[in-house]
């Protein structure tokens, strides 16, 4: 996909932080973003099932979920081109290694435009979006986009930043103005936003806190 990129567009503004934050990306977000492995380990992927990332980054998350449903195939997009570069990087060590026989197929996209056919797909069991949504300025767009995108029967599966709201006001605060440094907003509206659409179309919806509001986990299953 080609996107229109102005200087100031979302996509570049990423590209700027990550050109050289992708290189330590790992090792500095390993232990705040909570959640991310819970939530892996609760996809479910049927044998053969199809799984796409949205926010891929480095491809932490792909490289293991590959080794955790080593049938799975697998998809990530992320806007960044320059993450991309060390998804690729990372994710082709899975061939190298035997874990995976098919290597996940990467495209550079916006998350709240893209479709299937962009992957040579039809949809998605399983679609992944983790610690993005707050980073997405349209990220109800980007939520739309996902859910248009399952199959049938199909699951949508988010963690990001809950609001803390079990925390001490303080450490709630200053975590968020840490965040916004990173142009990081957790999304207050985001258990409503999900119950709407579950709502409207006869999904249903698992949402939960973990760390006493630190991180919020959501899954979105689609009706069959």
């Amino acid at each position: 996909m080609t996107l229109t990129r102005t200087f100031d567009s979302h996509a570049d503004r990423m590209d700027r932080m990550y050109r050289y934050q992708r290189h330590i990306y790992d090792l500095t977000r390993k232990y705040y973003l909570f959640g991310r492995d819970t939530m892996i380990r609760e996809l479910g992927v049927p044998v053969g099932g199809t799984v796409l990332e949205v926010g891929c980054g480095t491809g932490r998350n792909l490289a293991l979920i590959a080794k955790r449903f080593p049938g799975a195939r697998l998809f990530g997009l992320d806007i960044s081109a320059e993450m991309l570069s060390s998804a690729q990087a990372k994710l082709a060590s899975l061939g190298e290694c035997g874990a995976h026989t098919d290597l996940p197929v990467l495209r550079v996209a916006d998350a709240t435009d893209f479709s299937p056919e962009q992957f040579d797909a039809s949809g998605f069991d399983r679609i992944v979006i983790s610690y993005a949504l707050s980073m997405i300025p349209d990220w109800e767009k980007a939520i739309d986009a996902a859910i248009a995108a399952l199959n049938p029967g199909g699951s949508l599966h988010i963690a990001d930043f809950g609001q803390q709201e079990r925390l001490p006001r303080f450490a709630g605060n200053t975590l968020k103005a840490w965040l916004r440094r990173f142009h990081v907003t957790p999304r207050p509206l985001l258990r409503q936003a999900l119950q709407q659409r579950a709502d409207a179309t006869g999904a249903t919806l698992e949402f939960r806190a973990l760390g006493r509001g630190y991180a919020w986990l959501a899954i979105y299953q689609q009706a069959h």
